[in-house]
């Protein structure tokens, strides 16, 4: 295969009034760029919204967890591998096998989030089984180093106790920003008490939510070769993954007061390229920011597509572009998501 391979994905998408994502405060988190004031949903928020899409559309087998309640998770494992060992002693040797590894545990917990992928998880049960009495570190962290799941190989893992156990992720989400400057707005709302008498006027609840509605710029990358690597160069679970990631990213949404809001929308554009030097964030687009006339969509989509042509003078020409939406005149422009999807793996298998 090619030395290096990236896919680019680029996503217009409007968000009506909402606060998918807030700070500490209960505001819609927002940043500074351009000099103006834009919405921003992070890149943690989204990402939890396209693991969610994972676990609801493809086997749970080739998935992770992450938990800090990973001893009580092998030690399920360990029961169901081998019946005869009672809950005490399967705890014990879940608790054992993690600690050999260096990762510390205290009241069966870890002292941070840990990503343990399926197959780890198994072949975790298998080998302490196997070796009860007798484990092995390097053999532990060698199953923990490899079968990696499909998350943890995108969206990687760290392990401040055992570095050697970390995973570079393969994956980048970016900070997803308003193409144009916004100002937070806030509903009052009240909430009658049913039972209130007839007689006595009055709320039973009365407070304030912050909103506000945006066209967002959405940007994520995918290494191929490396995720090609730590799925250990199998060709279709690379490309099953990407086109995985793909869907998630495009149909996701996070969940912040989504019942209050009702904020289900669709990109209103997507774009993906894959590269052969390096990954590309076309957000300079935005850099000025869009100015209203009729709405934000057209204005954006035509400041994405040029800034898609100009990033073209410096980085390689791409292997192939792809298009879903209103756009037009940039790459081969697909009549839906799932068609789009079956060219991606062409390009993909091609190259691998």
């Amino acid at each position: 295969m090619n030395n290096n391979i990236y896919m680019d994905l680029h996503v217009i998408q409007t968000v009506p009034p909402s606060n998918i994502n807030r700070d500490d405060t209960g505001s819609p988190k927002t940043a500074q760029y351009g000099g103006v004031t834009r919405a921003r949903v992070s890149s943690q928020s989204w990402k939890k919204a396209m693991r969610d899409y994972f676990k609801e559309h493809t086997d749970e087998e080739t998935l992770g967890i992450r938990t800090v309640k990973i001893v009580n998770s092998l030690a399920e494992a360990i029961m169901e591998k081998d019946q005869s060992v009672d809950e005490k002693s399967a705890y014990e040797l879940a608790e054992e096998i993690f600690n050999t590894a260096k990762i510390s545990t205290k009241d069966r917990e870890a002292k941070a989030l840990f990503f343990l992928g399926g197959e780890q998880r198994k072949r975790l049960a298998s080998y302490g089984v196997e070796h009860a009495g007798n484990l092995q570190r390097k053999e532990i962290q060698n199953i923990l180093k490899a079968n990696q799941s499909i998350d943890i190989a995108l969206f990687g893992r760290m392990v401040a106790d055992a570095p050697e156990l970390n995973v570079d992720a393969s994956s980048q989400v970016a900070h997803s920003i308003s193409t144009h400057e916004i100002a937070t707005e806030f509903d009052f709302f009240t909430a009658v008490d049913d039972l209130t008498p007839k007689d006595q006027a009055g709320a039973g609840m009365l407070g304030t939510v912050e909103y506000n509605s945006s066209t967002l710029y959405r940007y994520a990358n995918v290494a191929v070769h490396e995720l090609n690597n730590q799925l250990d160069n199998s060709k279709g679970a690379v490309i099953e993954s990407l086109k995985l990631f793909v869907k998630s990213f495009v149909l996701s949404l996070p969940t912040g007061k989504m019942n209050t809001f009702a904020n289900q929308t669709l990109p209103d554009a997507l774009i993906v390229s894959v590269r052969p030097d390096r990954p590309v964030n076309l957000v300079n687009a935005f850099e000025n920011p869009v100015k209203a006339k009729d709405g934000y969509v057209i204005g954006s989509i035509s400041k994405l597509k040029e800034e898609f042509n100009k990033v073209n003078h410096f980085a390689e020409a791409p292997i192939a572009i792809f298009t879903v939406g209103d756009i037009n005149g940039i790459g081969d422009g697909k009549e839906n998501l799932n068609e789009l999807l079956v060219a991606l793996g062409n390009v993909i298998d091609g190259l691998l």
